[in-house]
């Protein structure tokens, strides 16, 4: 292969360019933390924000779509510290939303990694699905890459465990993939959505194929530049460096605890700037795992002063170019950093002296002894496991889950990622509490004041979450008042039309919205209307129902702080 050369930036460049001339729309790159999928804690893939149109909803800009979007990964952390695995990371993606199909897809990705990134096919090999009893063998695929001209020997069929997505949850869309390798690394791969598995756990075929693929940026920059790994392109040679500054020790591209500092604290700056802050719950606790987890890496370098803002302003200013919040942010994100890490190192000594006299002459660490060491310390119980492992001692998770359960309890599926629902639940139920949430901001601006916006919202077919600034606890009279607005919207079954329309005439016909760098060409409004005036007006991209009398009866059923002049209502549709 030849070597390239090539920038981060020259990357993107040419992917968008070469999917655009396919007739594909760029879209932009939305938020970290997902709009309209409660099944995860973090944008995960390119294709989060467009789960309502893989769905079938129609999207504004087209049925080809592409960019690059930026992701946290949470499920491999502990894999950190090789070659390719990443916390955060960008990926670039092509969609097609019940246009295109196999044929092209493959077609488009060899055409792009052969002449427009220059590959050689000597070390590249694709895998396809073998088939089981849900689905029959992609032939199709395999079939398609032999008539590009790679040989049979160069394709390998595995299972679903290896060449399958989906469904994230219970249900919903799905289907096999092929993967393209390039010396052993997995540079990109095509996602064939053709079948939606149902409750009973059939995989029935899907009335809408999509195909949704994705492309990590740190992998192929690694591969094109001749890498071994990652940390060792323009995104993390400069943090590293200052890694080895900061140590005095030298050449620690390779070394696990300077590659953890790295990946870790680059993923803080990014979550940190889409205004999480380190707690206990959801995504503050992944936060505060990942701030910690650098900060015990650099003790093992003998980094024993403050050191992750250090860090920060390398990666802020090498990557505030792509991400302008970044530098918007700055003060923020230093600010939260060395606090997370004054706080932290008041008892991390401490901390690990407690561990060692807990695992004298022991086998194992009690529950009990965990959950005082994350208590007492403010030890995440995966670093309590992490340090276990080391010692080759085991963690009793059972008793120290018991333990969790008789105090507050500690987000256990911030770990996961995941909450009970399956990807982007859009059940009845879901898309009922979706449409409730629009209503219930009217009523707040309508009982609080029109400088009431939205700060966030999180829902599941259980509830709904919504976060809105406010700077008092709102009293009884207040949210009874709220209920009582909603409910009788409810009540005069009005319409929820969906229009298609620029942003600038979005925002001339007075629709809210928020994030409005996220937002393309063109979005979808929601009008819930009587004949008269509007009652709300949002851009959304869904899902919703057509009346309000699909609805139910609104309830409030918990009213609480978020943060400072962050207020949060949780309600249900009885």
């Amino acid at each position: 292969m030849k070597k390239t050369g090539i920038t981060r930036d020259e990357l993107v460049k040419k992917f968008i360019e070469f999917f655009k001339s396919k007739g594909h729309k760029e879209i932009p790159n939305s938020s970290l933390v997902p709009e309209n999928d409660p099944t995860v804690l973090f944008t995960t893939a390119g294709m989060h924000p467009l789960v309502p149109f893989l769905l079938g909803q129609k999207h504004a800009s087209g049925k080809r779509l592409c960019n690059v979007q930026r992701c946290i990964r949470t499920g491999d952390i502990e894999e950190v510290g090789d070659d390719f695995h990443l916390t955060f990371f960008e990926m670039l993606g092509n969609w097609s939303l019940g246009d295109y199909w196999k044929k092209e897809a493959i077609n488009w990705s060899y055409e792009f990694l052969t002449k427009e990134l220059g590959i050689s096919l000597d070390k590249f090999f694709v895998t396809c699905f073998e088939g089981d009893k849900d689905a029959p063998k992609d032939e199709e695929s395999s079939k398609i890459w032999k008539s590009l001209g790679i040989k049979d020997s160069k394709i390998k069929f595995l299972s679903k465990k290896d060449n399958w997505w989906g469904p994230a949850g219970n249900t919903g869309p799905c289907g096999p993939d092929t993967e393209m390798f390039f010396e052993g690394c997995e540079i990109w791969n095509d996602v064939f959505m053709q079948y939606v598995k149902d409750e009973k756990g059939e995989y029935n075929l899907a009335k809408q194929k999509n195909v949704d693929t994705g492309m990590g940026v740190e992998r192929v920059l690694a591969v094109l530049n001749n890498k071994n790994s990652v940390f060792e392109t323009e995104l993390f040679v400069p943090i590293i460096h200052k890694i080895e500054e900061l140590s005095s020790k030298k050449k620690l591209t390779e070394n696990k605890f300077a590659r953890i500092i790295a990946d870790h604290i680059r993923a803080s700056v990014f979550i940190i700037s889409e205004e999480v802050k380190p707690s206990n719950v959801e995504r503050g606790y992944v936060l505060r795992r990942l701030i910690r987890r650098a900060i015990r890496s650099g003790r093992e370098l003998g980094i024993n002063e403050n050191f992750t803002a250090n860090l920060a302003e390398i990666i802020i200013q090498t990557s505030a170019g792509s991400y302008p919040d970044l530098s918007k942010r700055k003060n923020i994100i230093l600010t939260e950093l060395d606090q997370e890490e004054n706080r932290f190192n008041l008892t991390l000594e401490s901390g690990l002296r407690e561990f060692e006299k807990m695992i004298k002459n022991k086998k194992n660490i009690s529950g009990k002894d965990a959950f005082l060491l994350y208590q007492s310390f403010g030890f995440p119980i995966e670093m309590t496991q992490e340090l276990a492992k080391e010692k080759k001692l085991e963690v009793n998770i059972i008793e120290y889950e018991q333990e969790q359960a008789k105090h507050q309890s500690l987000s256990r599926t911030a770990s996961a990622g995941t909450f009970k629902s399956g990807l982007a639940d859009n059940s009845e139920a879901t898309t009922r509490l979706h449409t409730a949430a629009h209503m219930l901001l009217a009523s707040l601006r309508q009982v609080l004041g029109m400088h009431v916006e939205q700060r966030g919202s999180n829902i599941n077919a259980e509830r709904l979450r919504f976060d809105f600034n406010y700077k008092e606890k709102l009293t009884s009279e207040q949210i009874k008042e709220i209920e009582k607005i909603v409910n009788e919207n409810i009540n005069k079954k009005l319409d929820v039309k969906r229009e298609e329309m620029s942003v600038k005439e979005a925002k001339a016909k007075g629709a809210m919205g928020i994030f409005d760098e996220k937002y393309g060409d063109n979005v979808s409004v929601y009008t819930i209307c009587n004949p008269k005036e509007a009652i709300s007006k949002e851009i959304c991209a869904g899902p919703h129902v057509t009346n309000t009398s699909q609805l139910g009866r609104f309830k409030i059923i918990k009213e609480e702080s978020s943060s400072a002049g962050v207020r949060r209502i949780k309600a249900i549709l009885e």
